[in-house]
């Protein structure tokens, strides 16, 4: 019994996390370009009591018996499919349609990764995240420039003053991984590498590398499904009063063993 207490809690641990994870999933279901995360869980070691293959006897062999000591969350994967698309009209606000990433550069030296491409430029014209971070490669819209167009292929080019034809301000660069599951979150919906990871790519948007294509005026949405999400809480849910319950059973199994002592 003392295996069943442990068993379950064990249990109950992993569906709090996996609730956990649901939570921020669902809290997240309206924040541009978000990535839900999906726990994974995997068995813990194995009591043998009874080693399969033992030999009872000359002629049988045993089939074993072992007892498992419960359940652990192993990860918490990244899910890379696409959002849906939502159409703002806004000039700097775009979507990648397909794979990649935008690049940011952040306060601390180091490049963060996103989806939301709801952008703006700051006081010097620069293309920065909501928080003002410069998106990379960095590029500067003057002030007196209008009809600001990024195309699909990431080229952004703008009028200016006394000029006929659109001059070209430069071009937007994405970035894919090998394994974009592997990428660690850190807040302000942005991703960084790791080594399972690996290194980034970088390329123009529809390039030979595979990269997406953008979309001016529109962003994607959370690949949250607010329905699976609430199908999943209710598994997790489940999972847990079960494993509860089975803590309840032991401890009044081990009043009435208790009882018989006394």
């Amino acid at each position: 019994m003392i295996r069943a207490l442990y068993t379950a809690a064990s249990g109950m641990s992993a569906q709090q996390t996996n609730l956990d994870t649901i939570a921020n999933n669902l809290a997240n279901s309206g924040t541009a370009g978000f990535r839900q995360r999906q726990v994974q869980f995997q068995d813990m070691i194995y009591q043998n009591l009874v080693t399969p293959g033992a030999a009872d006897s000359q002629q049988t062999i045993s089939a074993g018996l072992q007892v498992g000591l419960g359940t652990k969350t192993s990860a918490s994967e990244v899910i890379m499919t696409q959002g849906d698309p939502n159409t703002t009209g806004n000039t700097y606000d775009l979507e990648i349609q397909g794979a990649g990433f935008f690049q940011v550069s952040l306060p601390n030296g180091t490049i963060g990764y996103t989806r939301a491409g709801n952008f703006q430029v700051n006081n010097q014209g620069t293309i920065v995240t909501s928080d003002g971070d410069t998106v990379l490669p960095a590029i500067t819209v003057p002030a007196n420039a209008s009809n600001v167009v990024i195309s699909q292929y990431g080229v952004v080019t703008a009028t200016l003053p006394g000029q006929t034809n659109a001059a070209q301000l430069g071009t937007m660069q994405l970035a894919n991984f090998p394994n974009p599951g592997g990428l660690s979150s850190i807040g302000g919906n942005l991703l960084q590498q790791t080594t399972a990871s690996g290194n980034p790519i970088t390329d123009a948007p529809g390039g030979n590398s595979g990269m997406g294509t953008l979309q001016q005026g529109s962003l994607e949405n959370s690949n949250v499904d607010v329905v699976t999400e609430f199908v999943q809480m209710i598994l997790a849910q489940r999972a847990y009063e079960s494993n509860s319950k089975v803590i309840h059973v032991a401890d009044d199994m081990y009043s009435q063993i208790n009882g018989l002592i006394r």
